[in-house]
């Protein structure tokens, strides 16, 4: 649900973009390395249908999971320890070579996401549960998923990879404000303890996983790789979860749920592209500022909305965790194949 296997996989694409300029207006990427494409490929793909599996698994035997829910926030934490564990200061050394940038990236995430989930809400008509929900998921940070896709996309990394670190450090003073102020309307909001759930399912692992990279990096090394994948697990449980508590809500609200969920993500994707090029970012920090708009930590999404609303509150984040992968690895590959053509 945050993504696409995650941080331990955008270091090794990184590693292999480091010769991409910084400055805004840098020119298309040269074509990717052979074997980190094929692993990113692979890793976007395998992904979704992990996730999926997961769901169609909590929809069939919903008994199989019950009382898994009260776990929810334990798994996530799992996720974001292994994101801390792969994070390194070149996270935060792009943020003060490029503010203006990451900071139109924060700011359009924050803004147009919410925005969006707010007003597709009202149009479909949403019933309380589902338009909470639906709006969660729009004020949540943005996913690691992002980082891989730019990628593929031949985008920006370095920005994602800023953007979306930024966003996840911010997430407990803006993501539970955000969420008052437009899911209000719809139900009781108690921002405060969500704040503090952020904090100890998010913010406090991720910062104990920077540590104990810091501290203990040359021995973790070897399991660097394994991370996406624990994650990745880790994800597709929590979907279950999620999917079981709400299996039979779901056979009549799922074509909405969907129909929100596709809507979100990308009018998503195109704003945020929108918003780089109308910035003259250059068009590899359009495609980041994308994904970075249009995907989102819907793992968090679904944690705040079965703790702090009900298991239907829950379910948009279930359904864009699977939808918003299949959507970004197919609109990177689109974006690459243009580039490629382009570059003749």
């Amino acid at each position: 649900m945050r993504g696409a296997p995650p941080r331990a996989f955008d270091h090794a694409v990184r590693s292999e973009d480091t010769s991409r300029r910084a400055d805004a207006t840098a020119p298309p990427t040269p074509p990717q390395p052979a074997t980190a494409d094929r692993a990113a490929r692979r890793a976007v793909t395998v992904f979704p249908l992990l996730v999926l599996a997961a769901g169609a698994a909590g929809l069939a035997t919903p008994g199989t999971f019950s009382g898994w829910a009260p776990n929810v926030p334990y798994l996530l934490g799992t996720i974001m320890f292994c994101m801390g564990l792969t994070m390194t200061t070149q996270d935060f050394s792009g943020v003060v070579k490029r503010p203006w940038a990451v900071a139109l990236g924060l700011v359009a995430h924050y803004v147009i996401m919410p925005g969006l989930g707010w007003l597709i809400a009202h149009a479909l008509g949403l019933s309380p549960q589902l338009a909470a929900g639906v709006i969660l998921v729009g004020c949540a940070p943005s996913g690691t998923a992002s980082n891989v896709v730019t990628y593929l996309a031949r985008g920006d990394v370095a920005l994602s990879v800023s953007v979306a670190t930024v966003s996840t450090v911010l997430a407990p003073l803006v993501t539970p404000p955000l969420t008052l102020l437009l899911a209000g309307e719809y139900l009781p909001v108690d921002a405060g303890s969500m704040v503090t759930d952020i904090l100890k399912t998010v913010l406090l692992p991720v910062v104990g996983g920077v540590v104990v990279r810091l501290l203990a990096g040359r021995y973790l090394a070897r399991v660097l790789g394994l991370l996406p994948w624990l994650s990745a697990a880790t994800i597709a449980v929590i979907v279950a979860v999620v999917v079981a508590a709400s299996a039979d809500a779901i056979k009549s609200a799922a074509g909405l749920v969907l129909l929100a969920v596709v809507l979100h993500n990308g009018l998503g994707l195109a704003l945020g592209y929108a918003a780089g090029r109308a910035a003259r970012l250059g068009e590899p920090a359009g495609r980041a500022m994308a994904f970075e708009v249009g995907m989102q930590n819907s793992g968090l999404a679904a944690s705040l909305a079965s703790a702090h609303f009900s298991p239907l509150a829950a379910l948009p984040a279930a359904v864009f965790s699977v939808w918003h992968n299949i959507s970004g690895a197919l609109v990177a590959a689109w974006m690459s194949h243009r580039s490629r053509r382009a570059e003749g």
